[in-house]
């Protein structure tokens, strides 16, 4: 039998091939025509400013994610460079403008002067599913590595103030950060952002993508504003006490401004925030990312429990996200 690696690799070609039957390899252009090797121009740049930060690696990956030429890739990928070349899989270099950075979730928009296909967006997948992650490794080009989902809606890694990432224990090594995770149908699950090592250069099978609706958000307004438009919840949450986590899985409600949009939706401090949307909170980083992937002037739903003598009843409102 072969390994579980080679048969998902064979799983993820068959399925692009019967996607679409055409006589060039389908994988190559339906996935490794999408993604490209990302080119700090971090020599140019550090000669001429001593003290200018280097990229964690020379080379990094991107992924095309919007038509007109743009690309996403970390922003710990470009360091402080201001220009960057992409290599395309056939080996052609090309100058790409740095459109911008959001610093907030570690992502950063490219823009070539050409189209590249782009991948079909997906949902979030689900537990045990397949996926395989295609990056430029170590800079020495694209090569896919395969692995399975093992957690969705991860938060509070401490990589990123903002996170939504999708874990998966597809290997991942330095210069694979930037790169596509795809599934077994050719859609694009998320980029890969950040490799789980506790201090050592080795691949331990924690790694983390960001998911593509995040990629979409952060996308979409850096093209469209030249940068994120963040809203305003008008409130602050943090950890429930041990006692209160004995009854209760949630972020604590700890400030709520005046006038602002979570006191107009009735929300009060102290107040357990057990829901936002469709999308169940653990803890004060689930809260914050899960409201950051709404826009200003979005409605939220809100699932919340009070506090009282009898432990607190649920109930609901709904957010207007400010500007």
């Amino acid at each position: 039998m072969l390994p579980r690696h080679i048969t998902t690799a064979f799983a993820l070609i068959l399925s692009i091939v019967a996607f679409n039957p055409q006589p060039a390899p389908a994988f190559e252009a339906n996935v490794l025509n999408s993604v490209v090797s990302v080119l700090p121009n971090w020599l140019r740049w550090k000669q001429a400013d001593s003290k200018a930060r280097m990229p964690d690696a020379p080379e990094g990956t991107a992924v095309a994610i919007l038509a007109g030429g743009y690309l996403i890739t970390n922003a710990h990928v470009l360091g402080s460079a201001k220009e960057v070349d992409i290599r395309l899989n056939d080996g052609k270099l090309v100058a790409v403008q740095i459109v911008g950075r959001d610093l907030r979730t570690d992502l950063a928009l490219l823009k070539a002067p050409e189209d590249l296909p782009l991948l079909p967006p997906s949902a979030i997948p689900s537990l045990g599913s397949d996926v395989c992650s295609v990056g430029n490794q170590f800079g020495l080009g694209l090569s896919v590595t395969c692995g399975v989902v093992s957690a969705v809606h991860r938060t509070g890694t401490g990589f990123n103030v903002v996170e939504d990432f999708i874990q998966t224990d597809a290997t991942v090594n330095p210069g694979g950060s930037g790169g596509a995770l795809v599934n077994t149908n050719g859609q694009l699950v998320g980029m890969v952002s950040a490799i789980f090592t506790k201090n050592s250069d080795s691949n331990i099978g924690i790694n983390f993508a960001a998911s593509t609706p995040l990629l979409m958000r952060v996308a979409t307004d850096i093209r469209d504003h030249g940068r994120v438009m963040w809203g305003r919840s008008g409130l602050r949450v943090g950890a429930l006490s041990i006692d209160q986590r004995r009854t209760v899985s949630g972020a604590k409600i700890i400030h709520i401004e005046p006038d602002g949009a979570a006191q107009r939706a009735g929300l009060k401090s102290n107040d357990i925030i057990v829901q936002v949307g469709d999308r169940r909170i653990i803890k004060p980083t689930d809260a914050t990312s899960a409201i950051a992937l709404y826009r200003p002037g979005d409605k939220i739903l809100i699932i919340y429990q009070r506090p009282d003598k009898r432990g607190g009843e649920r109930r609901e409102t709904t957010l207007l996200l400010a500007p």
